[in-house]
């Protein structure tokens, strides 16, 4: 797998799991070169806003903070919206910078 496929492919997979433990267990991949393991760390923080949704508020967090999300509470659809356009930057950024 090429490094451009790793960048997405973590991206896409630090919305669904914690991008620490991505990073991680990419670091234990003996066959990956120093570039692949440079993919995946940039997909991580490329999709770290996306995290927020892996890492969904706690119910201490959301109690807290319910008064500024309204009456619906946190939505992660709105959450997966509004990170949209700062991974799609930073993807950008990493692709060709």
């Amino acid at each position: 797998m090429g490094s451009v496929p790793l960048l997405f492919g973590s991206t896409v997979l630090t919305a669904f799991n914690d991008n620490a433990a991505i990073t991680y267990l990419a670091s234990l991949v003996p066959s990956f070169s120093p570039e692949a393991k440079m993919a995946v760390v940039a997909g991580a923080v490329a999709g770290g806003g996306l995290t927020v949704i892996a890492n969904a508020p706690n119910p201490a967090g959301q109690s807290l903070l319910q008064a500024h999300f309204g009456d619906e509470g946190v939505s992660a659809a709105k959450l997966f919206l509004a990170a949209l356009f700062p991974t799609a930057v930073m993807l950008l950024v990493f692709l060709f910078l």
